[in-house]
């Protein structure tokens, strides 16, 4: 009962933040999807998540994340619109790979892939008020291959081969309807803004609601995949509904003894830089610990963030 009244008060959540970002004017339209489609720029865009990356041998939790995006640009003097398509894979461990799977504590994060394809629509104004519609489709378990793609990059790599995925969750189909709403940016000097954000997530997969905030500095861009160069940093707040990367798939009962926090802290720190043509991300995340039986002193994760962008 408990859970069913959790899950109905993120439903009411996501509502409201869904009825903020029809409020500007998110939902596609054939008309529009054709005319960014004939007039917009393709930009091709490739996000890497790891922690190996930080060279500390650290290889647990959310230890490794890859999307490919094409995205449709249509810029104006005032506003942007993009329409575009991605395909992604996370993989999820025990907090040490090389634990065997009669080693792992029953509180350590369960094994888990998710793969998934989508589309999604943006809009935002030159002041940085704007909204996003995404769908993503696809499947957690064993269907994602996991396994597969950590144990050959790994050996490729000539790093340790992760010995417990015989333990992963069980499979399951999901979708995930995400949406987030931006705040005009707040100028706070020369070259200096803040913009907050309401981001949500509703689906069998991932349920959730957060709000966060960047502060830019630098030579800043009033659109997307505009040129600029500049440092940033983000705070995030989430509340988690439902994470079946540790609670396993919703409609599954899988029997688990891990539960996730009621809400999880992120900070990034970064610098993006962008020409007409290129573009690339690099950034450092510290995310608290999303395991309500670990503390952050044995559940908090670093990884870095890369992205390359190519304008076609």
């Amino acid at each position: 009962m408990i859970q069913l009244i959790r899950r109905l008060t993120f439903i009411h959540l996501v509502c409201m933040m869904a009825g903020n970002v029809l409020a500007q004017n998110a939902l596609p339209s054939i008309e529009e999807f054709r005319q960014v489609d004939a007039s917009g720029v393709s930009v091709l865009h490739l996000t890497i998540d790891n922690d190996s990356l930080l060279m500390n041998k650290d290889d647990g939790f959310y230890t490794s994340g890859v999307q490919v995006s094409s995205r449709r640009v249509l810029n104006t003097a005032q506003h942007s619109r993009i329409y575009g398509w991605q395909f992604g894979q996370d993989i999820y461990t025990a907090s040490d790979i090389k634990l065997r799977p009669e080693r792992i504590l029953p509180i350590d994060h369960p094994y888990a892939g998710w793969i998934y394809a989508g589309v999604f629509r943006e809009f935002s104004d030159a002041t940085g008020s704007g909204s996003r519609l995404g769908l993503d489709i696809g499947c957690l378990g064993p269907c994602a291959g996991g396994e597969w793609t950590q144990t050959q990059l790994h050996r490729v790599l000539k790093q340790p081969l992760p010995q417990g995925w015989s333990t992963q969750l069980h499979q399951e189909w999901g979708a995930v309807l995400s949406g987030e709403w931006s705040h005009s940016r707040w100028n706070l000097g020369h070259n200096i803004d803040l913009q907050p954000r309401l981001k949500g997530r509703f689906g069998n997969i991932f349920t959730d609601v957060s709000v966060d905030a960047v502060l830019r500095f630098g030579r800043l861009s009033s659109l997307p995949e505009q040129a600029a160069h500049f440092g940033f940093l983000r705070g995030e707040l989430k509340a988690i509904g439902y994470d079946a990367t540790l609670q396993g798939g919703y409609f599954n009962n899988q029997p688990l003894f891990v539960h996730p926090q009621g809400s999880v802290g992120e900070l990034e720190f970064g610098y993006q830089w962008r020409s007409t043509k290129y573009g690339l991300n690099a950034s450092v995340i510290r995310r608290s610990t999303g395991i309500k039986e670990l503390s952050n002193t044995l559940g908090a994760q670093n990884f870095v963030r890369l992205q390359f962008n190519y304008a076609m």
